[in-house]
């Protein structure tokens, strides 16, 4: 294989580590905050969830105090008709009663319905206190992890950066001004093996004289179609 060609292909790889490198910079503190977003939103689930139990709770206390209250004042009312003399009277109490008894039967509705939000609420929590407590500990696992990661970039880019300057300063100027220039171009691969008899890249078929070409690797030979730096690989008959 050409010289140039072969220190190309070093520095692709180490571009390419680069770009990854420097793409890591912005999307680890994304995925970071992500993670972070995640623990919030469980915790919130959980604490909403215990809010309306306590409230639950409370309204169930409020609604059984009540219910006796109604309830001793109905027995109250009930004794009182043994005593009443007057027709106005006792339609008076009727109506009060009614009125009572009407009350209670909301308020025992009410109980129910709270006893059943209540145990759903416990459940609820029970499930979700296991869940919460293992995607934090999951995710606090991870996200030190990234911070390794992305406090380690600085300095794995500076190492990426001397290993480029030095094959750099090994490769003649006028391949690595070609390299650049299809590099920046396409926006990847400079350099890209024959597949098929075909360029890597834009999948041109390729004349059988430049496939001989490419195989002796004296030169650099580029694709007439996408202008890449073409190389023949132990795959590129498959």
């Amino acid at each position: 294989m050409n010289g140039d060609l072969e220190l190309l292909l070093k520095l692709q790889s180490i571009d390419y580590d680069l770009g990854e490198l420097e793409r890591s910079k912005e999307y680890i503190p994304d995925m970071m905050e992500n993670l972070r977003r995640e623990i919030e939103e469980s915790e919130r689930k959980l604490g909403d969830i215990s809010e309306a139990l306590d409230k639950s709770r409370v309204e169930q206390r409020e609604v059984d105090l009540e219910l006796h209250e109604k309830q001793d004042k109905l027995k109250n009312l009930q004794q009182r008709m043994m005593a009443i003399k007057t027709n106005k009277e006792y339609d008076a109490l009727v109506s009060e009663i009614d009125q009572i008894k009407e009350r209670i039967n909301d308020l025992e509705t009410r109980a129910v319905d709270l006893m059943e939000a209540i145990e759903e609420y416990e459940k609820e929590i029970e499930g979700l206190d296991g869940q919460v407590e293992g995607i934090k500990r999951i995710n606090k696992e991870q996200i030190a992890s990234l911070q390794e990661q992305i406090d380690s970039v600085g300095s794995k880019i500076n190492d990426k950066e001397k290993e480029r300057k030095n094959l750099v300063g090994q490769v003649s100027q006028r391949v690595l001004r070609a390299y650049d220039r299809i590099r920046r171009g396409k926006g990847g691969a400079a350099v890209v093996p024959v597949k098929k008899r075909a360029c890597g890249a834009c999948y041109k078929a390729l004349p059988p004289q430049k496939i001989q070409e490419i195989k002796l690797g004296q030169s650099i030979i580029t694709c007439d179609s996408c202008g890449r730096m073409l190389i023949w690989t132990e795959d590129s008959n498959n």
